[in-house]
Order: C-alpha cells, then sequence, then structure tokens
C-alpha cells in the first residue's frame, strides 16, 4: 500500500521512513520547537532562547491574520511576510549554536528545529498546511482517552476498525460535519452500492462541500 500527499505531524523521527517509502510530504509543527524555547525561557534567563521564541511568535502573528482564509491567499501572504523571517531565523540559529555548549537542553533545541527545517517551512510554500499540528493533536485526545478506558479492541482487526471511524468522525469535526448525520448518510449511500471508484466522494470534507451547495441551492 502507498499513500501519496502531506502529513501534518510533530517531530517524531519515526514519519520519516513513511515519506521515504511514498510520496508523503512531511510538514513539522512549530509548536513544538516553540515550547522547547518556551520552557528554557520560563526556566530563567536565556537571552537565545527568548530572541528564539520573539521571531516565533511574528510567524504566528501572521496566521492569526491570515487564519480562515483562502489557500492562496495565505500562502501568498506567508511569501512574503513569513518567508524574510523564516530565512534570517535558520542562519541565526546556526551562528548562536556555534557560541554554545552542545550539550545543553538549548543546543537540544536548535538541533530539534534546524534538523526538521524542511518541513517546518513546508508551510510557506502551500497555504492549505497550518503553522502546527495543535488542532489535530486536541481533536485525538478524547481517542486517547478513550483508549486507557476501553483498554482492549477486540482483536488488531477490530482496533483498525476502530481507528478509522474515530478518524473519520474527528474529520467531520473538524469539516464543521455533524458526525452522526455524516455516518448516516454514508452508510446509505454504501448500502445502496455507492460504486467503489467513487470512495472519494463519501469522505467528510466532501460531504461538506456538497451540503453547502444544497444550503445556497
Amino acid at each position: 500500500m502507498t499513500a501519496d500527499g502531506i502529513l501534518q505531524v510533530d517531530g517524531y523521527s519515526g514519519y520519516r521512513p513513511l515519506a521515504a517509502k511514498n510520496t508523503v510530504s512531511l510538514a513539522f509543527c512549530w509548536s513544538h520547537v516553540r515550547r522547547r524555547f518556551y520552557e528554557l525561557a520560563a526556566a530563567g534567563p536565556a537571552p537565545i532562547a527568548s530572541e528564539a521564541l520573539r521571531r516565533i511568535g511574528e510567524l504566528y502573528r501572521i496566521e492569526e491574520e491570515i487564519r480562515g482564509g483562502p489557500h492562496e491567499e495565505r500562502r501568498v501572504a506567508r511569501q512574503e511576510k513569513s518567508r524574510p523571517i523564516t530565512d534570517s531565523l535558520a542562519p541565526w540559529l546556526r551562528e548562536q549554536l556555534g557560541y554554545i555548549s552542545q550539550k545543553t537542553k538549548l543546543a537540544e533545541a536548535i538541533r530539534y528545529a534546524l534538523s526538521r527545517w524542511y518541513g517546518l517551512t513546508r508551510f510557506i510554500d502551500d497555504g492549505r498546511i497550518e503553522i502546527d499540528s495543535n488542532v489535530v493533536e486536541r481533536s485525538i485526545r478524547p481517542i486517547a482517552l478513550n483508549r486507557k478506558n476501553a483498554l482492549f479492541a477486540g482483536s488488531d482487526a477490530g482496533a483498525e476498525h476502530w481507528a478509522t471511524i474515530a478518524s473519520l468522525i474527528e474529520t467531520a469535526k473538524l469539516n464543521n460535519v455533524e458526525p452522526l448525520a455524516y455516518l448516516s448518510d454514508v452508510l446509505t449511500k454504501i448500502v445502496n452500492n455507492h460504486p467503489n471508484s467513487q470512495i472519494d466522494d463519501l469522505l467528510p470534507w466532501a460531504y461538506a462541500a456538497t451540503h453547502d451547495l444544497k444550503a445556497v441551492a
């Protein structure tokens, strides 16, 4: 099985083999980078961490301005405003890394960012990508809690089915689609022999687009 597209993830290195084996592009999360510098700055005087945090904050301020806008407008705004920030931030981080002990938490935070730089800056060239994966991470918290409470899925196949349904439900929520209405509609179409070749039409974002058009009509 192969996959393609963009996968927005945290810094977990296990995603890299997935990208190597498929036509998948990884977009890394700036929130994880920011958190590392924030923890250092919050612990006491840390001028380098504080400056890194300030520059990353500028990226987030730009995102606040363009949130919810059309993808192309977001891409253009990022090219004009965010690109100069990241273009200056990378060499600055490399320079600071040369001044400090390589065994410090600060050096670790800088290396974490620089080693993922291409994936961190991918959002600048694609307006569909978010600056971080916070929205998705919030959506999977209930799933993680349920996993702890349920303990068992019955079988490996049962776990896969549960993961698929959970993914569909949370994706529906992200697309402002009511999960029960969506699943009822999809299951009805499947029972009525919806073509397997048109499975994409049953995904939550397609359902949302279809019902938006009906509302306008």
